[in-house]
């Protein structure tokens, strides 16, 4: 037997990779969580962590327990739910973390459906990623929206609650004046040798230009990179270049300024998603923000 007031602490040590990450996170000192982990391996009998360098890594005993820790918090979560709901429920904090472009298209519909949930105080960070960075937030958020582009999910998300807002197709923003700019759909080796204004390495929106190249064996010329939309939108305006952008997010923003064509080729999109810790996904007041979510998501795209 074993006090299972510690898993957590085990836990945390393999979503985040070091004990100085766990003392932050949970507000102890190293020495603390350090004591803590050598009482749990006392207790079970067997080694779970080992030294490597200065740090320290789990063993295959250690993961294993980790992962059983999982189970262990989302059970106590459950009952936890549970008889919040007995108690009426529907108030309490959820920490919503959403990166630039989900946030212009999301939050003021979420905002306006919260005020149906007046117990529920929602407080929200603006993150910006690359796609495989977004599960490790679910560690200090209770949802974090991300996205991706079509295909399969990056690594890491096996023990979270994925839920689907939308897909959102992506458009080729071209100049005003631009020889292309009156049409609606245009082909990839009609494009792909221009000027392109893109979103740094590894973001979904990058991998997509990249899936591009690979199909025609042409590498772009990216001639600038930024996580901010409206900048690559300003700059395509002024033509210095073409970019690929997210449809519905861009579309409020294209007249009069820049021109959004379809690419003919391939179906290009990302995936805007929520992700949850599947402890956290059982609070009630966090299965409400996330029914809010995909309600918004559902009036952007009908």
């Amino acid at each position: 037997m074993f006090d299972v007031t510690l898993l957590p602490v085990l836990r945390e040590l393999a979503e985040r990779g070091s004990v100085t990450a766990v003392a932050t996170a949970t507000h102890r000192t190293p020495s603390a969580v350090s004591q803590q982990l050598q009482t749990l391996q006392r207790q079970v009998g067997v080694p779970l962590v080992e030294r490597v360098g200065r740090g320290v890594r789990l063993t295959e005993h250690g993961r294993v327990l980790a992962g059983l820790a999982n189970g262990v918090a989302t059970a106590i979560a459950t009952v936890d739910a549970a008889w919040q709901e007995h108690l009426g429920g529907g108030s309490g904090t959820v920490d919503l973390a959403i990166f630039p472009s989900a946030a212009e298209l999301l939050l003021p519909g979420l905002l306006t459906r919260m005020r149906a949930h007046p117990g529920i105080r929602l407080t929200l960070s603006d993150v910006d990623v690359s796609e495989g960075e977004f599960a490790p937030l679910t560690a200090d958020h209770d949802v974090v929206v991300g996205h991706r582009p079509d295909g399969a999910a990056p690594a890491g998300r096996a023990a979270l609650e994925t839920v689907p807002l939308l897909r959102e197709p992506l458009d080729v923003a071209l100049p005003p004046g631009h020889r292309l700019a009156g049409h609606d759909r245009v082909h990839i080796d009609e494009v792909l040798d221009e000027t392109w204004i893109g979103v740094p390495e590894d973001y979904p929106i990058d991998r997509v230009l990249t899936a591009m190249a690979a199909a025609t064996d042409t590498p772009p010329e990216v001639a600038f990179r930024t996580i901010h939309l409206p900048v690559i939108e300003n700059l395509v305006a002024a033509g210095h270049g073409v970019a690929l952008v997210p449809r519905y997010t861009s579309g409020t923003r294209a007249p009069g300024r820049f021109h959004l064509a379809e690419l003919a080729d391939v179906r290009a999109g990302r995936r805007i998603e929520a992700l949850v810790r599947q402890d956290r996904a059982v609070r009630p007041v966090v299965r409400t923000v996330l029914e809010a979510l995909v309600a918004t998501a559902l009036d952007v795209t009908t």
